[in-house]
């Protein structure tokens, strides 16, 4: 048999090196993403329905479920839930962004571990920490003296006093651990730093990230549909513009942890789960163009070859049911978009041996692992080890108000579902009688008219001829009755019913003629405190769903991929929606009832922070504390420059002499010596002191 020479098409090569390539593993992972996004599909399908109710109520339109009458000619429908909804979005606004800040806060845990709570050293003291001998004697009482650091700090001590350790390095031989309690000493809080550096730091990253836009478009379907979900965060590559001195731009990149808000149509979490605690995954899916598809490969791990792929392939978007109910237009063209799922969740550890991602050694013997997953026509487009630590889903649903035994929650619009259908067919009913009351029907006897008139439609001063008879026998108006003010009242009564329902009474949302109170700010205050007492549960949803496990979050990103040893410490991430419901000048009222209590009472006022409540005064009068409030150290040094210059100003006044010298009114006996309330003796030098010179026993110099 002679040799023959064998050719191979090249394009069928390739085909085969993609087929193979394709082939059993592949298939698996993709078919293993889209089996767990059908099962959440189809789970959800019932509050997909209630979702649809929600929002044709909110829009104004009737459901293929109402069915009209031939004699019910109007159609109204009176958007109750429009206003509701609006009033409710706007309660959850008012608590993340009333304050001009996110309601978030970080700080230190009662008993910090690795940097120190409190730390102080004494001026008049000699190094070590012990008191000099002209220091003022210690309290009967006892003090809170801890130990003296010791001297020459290595770089793992010094982070015991976070990013006051540059600052205190002068005088680190005379520190000693605890808060000062001799008047000359100046104490320090490292522990109370670090927190509140790691919480600017959180506060700029979603300003930067515009979280704030994000968080809006989440309360509101929170309202609407009573749940709302958000993910991240997520390292961004972010552009700042900037032009060289030349002219030419030049743009920055910086990278910065991102938060995006997550529609909840396109949210599909684990079914048997009944909130993020207990979810195993959760399935996003994505509306994605050719511009964005082929954009996802400047992302890290993303593979070009499938993105490629996918994108070959074609447009594989399905519109939902839902989609064509919601969407205005009948039209229905075809859709240039791509379909891709977005998976977080546990996976078998042997499928993904197969796929060739590496298991790191500690988690060999584990069955299931954490994973991210992108699926798009087939493809898999990204397959990762889930790269937080610790391992979490980056998604977060919160519920407007729990249901207990679903993981959605229930919103505005559901709770008045009966009463908007109440609302809805009493207005109806009064339209309809108020039409037919407000005509005439015509009774003819065209026995007594001439034959041939038009008789189909009346007006003011049309002529009807008669045959003869006595006038009046021929045409008769008869007057329906008019019940369309009972069926207000009806209407009336649901919309009170709706106040019930939602826990969102009418003046809350701009209704006028309130009675019961005096129309005061107190009055209406009291009113508005009473009105938030149903809100107050859902604002606490708020905390524990969203903002405390966000925050948590970005906390643990800036400790992963930023570290920085200066706010590094013993934190806790703290929600504070809840506050924020307090009226501000409720607020404002009782912390200046509590300094005037402490400033009016010497034995109450060393109990008190007034270094933490001068601040809280600030933000209840809507001011940057940090603009207008001093630390204590910083209020120390100021007190000093204040007493220089006033011992400057004092100085001149005494040289020139003679003279009376004007009486201090707020020195004398029990006074303090300028100290309002003290009740501490004048000292040598000072008005009133009976050993000045020049002094007469009368008190005249």
């Amino acid at each position: 048999m002679e040799n023959q020479e064998i050719t191979f098409d090249t394009d069928m090569v390739e085909a085969l090196e993609d087929s193979k390539e394709a082939l059993i593993p592949e298939n698996q992972m993709v078919s293993f993403v889209e089996h767990r996004f059908k099962r959440a599909e189809d789970k959800r399908y019932t509050d997909e329905c209630r979702w649809l109710m929600s929002y044709r109520n909110f829009r104004g339109f009737y459901g293929p479920d109402v069915q009209f009458t031939d004699a019910e000619k109007s159609r109204v429908f009176v958007k109750v839930t429009k206003t509701k909804v609006l009033a409710a979005y706007g309660q959850l606004i008012e608590v993340l962004f009333g304050n001009h800040t996110f309601p978030l806060s970080v700080d230190h845990t009662k008993l910090p571990e690795g940097v120190v709570e409190d730390v102080h050293f004494d001026p008049q003291g000699v190094p070590g920490g012990a008191p000099s001998p002209s220091a003022p004697a210690a309290s009967p009482f006892g003090t809170r003296e801890g130990p003296a650091l010791p001297a020459g700090f290595t770089q793992h001590d010094a982070l015991k006093l976070g990013s006051l350790a540059e600052k205190l390095e002068p005088v680190k031989d005379r520190l000693v651990e605890g808060p000062g309690t001799t008047p000359t000493a100046v104490t320090f809080h490292p522990a109370y730093v670090a927190a509140k550096k790691m919480e600017k730091k959180i506060h700029d990253q979603l300003d930067e990230a515009g979280a704030s836009k994000h968080l809006r478009s989440m309360a509101f379907e929170m309202a609407l549909f009573g749940h709302g979900a958000m993910k991240g965060p997520f390292a961004l590559d972010k552009e700042y513009p900037f032009w060289s001195e030349t002219g030419e731009y030049a743009p920055t990149k910086k990278v910065i942890p991102s938060t995006s808000h997550v529609s909840i149509w396109n949210f599909y979490p684990d079914p048997d789960g009944i909130n993020m605690d207990e979810t195993e995954y959760v399935v996003e899916r994505h509306k994605l163009s050719l511009t964005q598809l082929k954009g996802l490969k400047s992302r890290p791990y993303f593979r070009e070859e499938a993105i490629d792929r996918a994108a070959k392939a074609g447009p594989n978007y399905e519109r939902k049911y839902w989609e064509s109910i919601m969407e205005d237009s009948s039209n229905h063209p075809d859709i240039e978009r791509y379909e891709a799922l977005e998976y977080w969740g546990y996976v078998p550890t042997e499928l993904l041996e197969e796929h060739g991602v590496t298991i790191p050694r500690e988690l060999k013997g584990v069955d299931q692992l954490n994973v991210n997953c992108w699926t798009c026509n087939g493809e898999i487009l990204r397959l990762v080890m889930n790269p937080f630590k610790p391992t979490r889903i980056p998604y977060y649903a919160c519920p407007y108000e729990l249901n207990p035994y679903s993981f959605f929650g229930v919103g505005i619009a559901e709770n008045m579902e009966d009463t908007q259908l109440l609302m809805n067919g009493f207005m109806r009913m009064a339209v309809d009688n108020a039409a037919i009351s407000g005509n005439l029907v015509i009774e003819v006897d065209e026995t007594n008219l001439v034959p041939g008139q038009d008789l189909t439609t009346f007006h003011p001063g049309k002529i009807v001829k008669r045959q003869g008879g006595a006038p009046g026998q021929a045409l008769f108006g008869t007057e329906f009755p008019n019940v369309a003010q009972q069926n207000m009242m009806l209407f009336d009564k649901a919309r009170v019913l709706a106040d019930e329902s939602t826990g969102f009474p009418s003046f809350a949302h701009g209704q006028t003629g309130v009675t019961g109170v005096k129309r005061t700010a107190s009055g209406i205050s009291m009113l508005m405190n009473t009105a938030n007492g149903n809100i107050r549960t859902v604002v606490k949803n708020l905390d524990d769903y969203l903002l405390a496990p966000l925050g948590k979050a970005f906390f643990s990103f800036n400790m992963q991929f930023d570290f920085d040893p200066a706010i590094k410490g013993d934190l806790e991430v703290n929600a504070r929606g809840t506050e924020s419901l307090m009226a501000t000048e409720v607020r404002s009222q009782r912390l200046m009832q509590f300094l005037q209590v402490v400033g009016g009472n010497p034995m109450l006022a060393p109990f008190a922070k007034l270094d933490v409540l001068v601040r809280e005064i600030a933000k209840s009068l809507d001011l940057d504390p940090d603009k207008v409030t001093n630390s204590l150290p910083d209020a120390a040094i100021q007190a000093e420059v204040l007493k220089q210059f006033a011992a400057a100003q004092e100085a001149p006044a005494e040289e020139g002499g003679g003279g009376e010298k004007p009486m201090d009114m707020s020195s004398g006996p029990g006074s303090g010596g300028g100290a309002i309330g003290t009740g501490s003796a004048p000292t040598p030098g000072e008005q009133g002191f009976s050993a000045n010179k020049n002094v007469t026993p009368g008190g005249m110099q």
